[in-house]
């Protein structure tokens, strides 16, 4: 029998006749490249695979949703590490600049940063008043916190007290109370006064402790007690506040927050008895043996009370308070009232650089020391009149008697109740 055959696959000729059968190696490769084409092609429509379910494929999705709940966990921990630390870099660099701030304006002094023409003659005016410093509540916030529920307009009265001033003390702030005066506080210098101003609502300040303060405080008498003032109103400036300094043995008859000009760093009582004595004069040295020129001029003013007088938070009232405190711990005999006028009024010159502090002088029949009114304001009828706002009984020891005798004339009228004091003390 004839065997069969299968016909063989042609190859193509062109133009004419028949083709030839393809090679074993040529189908082969065909298929290869068939293949792979079929391959890239389903690549592309089904990436995932013919046989990924939708189930197998979301099962992914929380895995991932969990991987990324931890990578954001720790990144808002380590978000909020960041921030404490940055809070705490940008305390501190709040600390450096309000001291930073405080030497720029110290070192500015007397520098025009812009230059101005003088005006017409007669109209040029002189800056009189400082710009105050920044506030640095880091300095005392317990003190910072005190001030801001006490002072009213970022001022108030202050006055140091310890034991040995008791009953004087009571005097004091019953009249403010009675002027309903508010803006006002007490520095303890012991615990029984710090008691006993609590007991009849009185705002008081207790400083921490300070061996340096607390041993003068507790038994230092009025000398000794009225240096420490100046150490201590630093804080007060250095936290923003004007304060108006008060002695115990003053009686207030009306607010004196009313009759402050606020133009000069300090505005002090004066110690002066009449508007020469207080304001300033021309005294007139004659020394004879110099002949023609036998005349020679002086300027003289009575003293400041360093007992009364209103500071304003600004670089020379800082500097005056360390000035004086400075020098008072190095010259322990020192008289504080004398320190603080040198210190106010001694000008520059060889070996020594003045204080360039403004000043004003407080009206000697509204903040009235005790020798106008006893040598003065008694004897004449119209003076009698006025109403101070203040009494300072700084001129007579016998302080209490004369208290109370002044409290009887102007608040309850009794117009005989200081006739029978001498003028001076006895």
């Amino acid at each position: 029998m004839a065997s069969r055959r299968e016909a063989p696959l042609m190859r193509g000729g062109g133009g004419g006749g028949g083709g030839q059968p393809l090679s074993r190696g040529s189908r082969i490769a065909a298929a290869v490249v068939v293949g792979v084409a079929l391959g890239c092609v389903c690549a592309f429509f089904y990436p995932e695979g013919f046989f990924s379910s939708a189930p197998d494929s979301a099962i992914h999705w929380p895995r991932r949703a969990d991987s990324v709940a931890c990578d954001t966990s720790r990144e808002v921990a380590n978000l909020k590490s960041q921030l404490l630390s940055l809070e705490r870099k940008n305390a501190e660099f709040r600390k450096q600049i309000n001291e930073l701030s405080m030497k720029v304006q110290l070192a500015g002094q007397g520098k025009n940063e812009v230059l101005h023409k003088a005006g017409p003659f007669g109209t040029v005016k002189a800056l009189r008043t400082n710009p105050t410093v920044a506030p640095d509540l880091s300095i005392n916030p317990r003190l910072a916190k005190i001030l801001e529920q006490v002072a009213v307009k970022k001022e108030l009265i202050v006055a140091l007290a310890n034991s040995n001033v008791k009953d004087m003390l009571e005097m004091w702030f019953t009249n403010i109370k009675r002027v309903d005066i508010s803006n006002y506080l007490v520095v303890a210098l012991d615990d029984s006064i710090e008691s006993f101003c609590k007991s009849n609502d009185v705002p008081v300040y207790r400083r921490d402790p300070d061996d340096g303060i607390d041993n003068i405080g507790k038994t230092g008498g009025n000398h000794a007690v009225s240096g420490l003032k100046f150490r201590i109103l630093r804080e007060f400036l250095q936290l923003g506040y004007s304060v108006l300094l008060s002695d115990i043995d003053i009686i207030f008859f009306q607010n004196p927050f009313n009759y402050l000009y606020r133009d000069s760093d300090v505005e002090s009582m004066s110690d002066g008895h009449n508007n020469m004595t207080a304001y300033g004069f021309n005294d007139v040295f004659d020394e004879p043996s110099m002949g023609w020129a036998r005349y020679a001029h002086t300027m003289r003013i009575w003293v400041y009370n360093s007992g009364f007088f209103f500071i304003r938070p600004t670089i020379p009232s800082i500097e005056l308070l360390d000035r004086v405190a400075g020098r008072l711990s190095r010259e322990p005999k020192s008289w504080d009232q004398a320190v603080f006028n040198e210190e106010l009024f001694f000008p520059s010159h060889p070996g020594y650089a003045g204080l360039h502090a403004s000043k004003r002088t407080m009206d000697i029949y509204l903040f009235m020391n005790s020798k106008v009114l006893f040598k003065t304001v008694r004897k004449d009828a119209h003076l009698q009149q006025l109403k101070p706002v203040i009494v300072h009984l700084n001129y007579h020891p016998d302080k209490s008697d004369r208290m109370k005798a002044v409290i009887e004339f102007y608040v309850n009228g009794k117009q005989n109740a200081l006739e029978h004091f001498p003028d001076g003390s006895e």
